[in-house]
């Protein structure tokens, strides 16, 4: 285990893919897939070779900066593992492009969950259970890298309780030493993480499998749920035979995304207040309740121009249809809910999905599987508004709520803004080239708040014409690939591991 640290953490990712890649190969050989069990096999065994000798070659390598390695080896990974994970994919669908698999790992890894095959039965169900192991396994190493690496240099969110240290190391209770190797860092924390990760999502795909799914849809909205991919082998969650069941089940286990605070061995800083006082969770739960409401009250102020229905049970189904679908999109899963047509037909919007869009845009909580910009920067851009909306009227007030409430409307929401124009021009950049793609802006827009956002499902939930990712060209793809994985590693991490004095200062 102690080698196994020394290694540079790419490799042992590497390793462990390789090692993932035996799963799909098993199940192909249990339904008598032979081709696809040794698209599977093969890349796999060679990859593991490959990668044994690497790592013999690696083993004494010491990083010049410890603290930059940590970024350094979490920025890397993006790049060399999905090229590596689209192999036994490219081998296993034949009539498909090299290109188009590299192009779904990395949705996959970045857990955005946009696929390119969205005709049923387009993928054999092994590279379905591979689409979905990608994405399992991306989200475990988003949360232990939040954990591990972003948490302890300030980032990911971290940075609103310690704005002038973004970049820097911060040392672990009882750590005086140096900095440790960022593999030996996420070993530890991924030994802490993974037993409650792996537990979750048995817990999930055995209830859902209760409800009525067949094995493996249940255990890839298991994966999909837990990790916030919403890779899913069918077209729609609404096709699921669990039905209502099988989203109150999902609804459940997307709520460990609203806040890091509900997974044992999350990161946690000193200043946390009691879980009910939690921010994140209580924004979070205002909008999972203020949105739905909002839609299903908007019945009864003309949205059909007096044409109201008295029908109970479709009131009903609209309200836990706009709360699940809410919910869904708020933590970047992207489920859409069978009872989201009724949602859409009782408020009667003629564009639901700019309410998705934003709710995407605001995403999940810090140091969680969820994208976005995240709830607890939203939170402290609330509190300075509220603070500078009481100055008006009370100038020479003084503001309570203690050093860590004062520094989270001031410095801290200063970040939080930055980032907040950080990810707009983002978003600019992408659409402003998808443009000149000749990609509509429109649709450009939702392509890159999707990607952006890594809600992929999104681009189907718009129901613009031609917003599937099917039809984008080779050039566009890329764009999009690449804005999946500036969204999943955010910003303000990319700048502080780029131009590191810069953000020390």
């Amino acid at each position: 285990m102690l080698r196994l640290t020394a290694l540079p953490l790419p490799v042992v990712l590497t390793g462990l893919a390789a090692l993932a890649m035996y799963v799909p190969a098993i199940h192909a050989l249990s339904l008598d897939q032979h081709r696809i069990a040794r698209a599977f096999f093969y890349p796999a065994t060679l990859i593991l070779v490959l990668t044994v000798l690497v790592a013999i070659a690696t083993a004494g390598w010491k990083p010049h900066n410890p603290a930059r390695s940590h970024l350094r080896s979490f920025v890397l990974v993006y790049a060399f593992l999905p090229p590596v994970l689209a192999l036994p994919f490219s081998e296993a669908v034949r009539d498909t492009s090299y290109f188009n698999a590299w192009f779904e790992m990395v949705s996959a890894f970045t857990t955005t969950g946009a696929t390119l095959y969205d005709t049923p039965g387009r993928l054999p169900d092994p590279v379905h259970l591979w689409r979905g192991l990608v994405g399992w396994f991306g989200g475990f190493f988003i949360l232990v890298s939040a954990t591990g690496i972003l948490a302890s240099q300030h980032l990911g969110g971290f940075e609103l309780y310690a704005p002038r240290a973004i970049g820097r190391v911060r040392l672990e209770p009882g750590q005086t030493g140096p900095v440790t190797e960022p593999s030996q860092r996420l070993l530890r924390h991924a030994a802490t993480l993974l037993p409650v990760y792996a537990a979750l999502t048995a817990l999930v795909w055995i209830a859902l499998r209760i409800a009525g799914d067949p094995g493996l849809v249940a255990l890839m909205h298991a994966m999909a749920t837990v990790s916030t991919s919403g890779v899913s082998p069918l077209l729609r969650l609404s096709d699921a035979p669990s039905g209502t069941m099988g989203e109150m089940i999902i609804a459940l286990a997307l709520l460990f995304a609203l806040t890091r605070r509900f997974m044992p061995g999350a990161a946690r800083i000193e200043t946390e207040v009691p879980l009910i006082r939690d921010p994140e969770l209580r924004v979070g739960m205002a909008f999972l309740i203020l949105v739905p409401v909002a839609l299903f009250l908007r019945h009864w102020i003309g949205a059909f121009e007096g044409q109201l229905t008295n029908d109970a049970w479709q009131a009903v189904q609209a309200l836990w249809g706009a709360a699940f679908t809410v919910l869904s999109f708020l933590t970047t899963t992207g489920f859409e809910s069978a009872g989201w047509a009724d949602a859409r037909a009782w408020s009667g919007m003629d564009a639901p999905w700019l309410i998705l869009l934003g709710l995407s845009m605001i995403g999940g909580g810090v140091a969680t599987t969820a994208g976005g910009v995240k709830l607890l920067r939203v939170y402290a851009l609330y509190k300075l508004g509220r603070r500078e909306l009481d100055r008006l009227s009370e100038p020479s007030s003084v503001g309570g709520g203690g050093p860590a409430a004062r520094q989270m409307r001031g410095e801290g929401a200063f970040i939080a803004f930055v980032f907040f124009m950080l990810f707009a021009l983002s978003l600019g950049v992408v659409n402003l080239i998808l443009a000149l793609l000749g990609i509509p802006f429109e649709r450009g827009l939702v392509l890159s708040v999707s990607a952006l956002t890594t809600t992929g499902p999104m681009a189907a939930a718009s129901q613009l014409s031609e917003t599937g990712w099917s039809n984008l060209v080779p050039a566009a793809k890329a764009v999009l690939a690449l804005a999946m994985v500036v969204g999943r590693l955010e910003t303000l991490a990319l700048l502080a591991f780029f131009l590191p004095a810069a953000w020390r200062r």
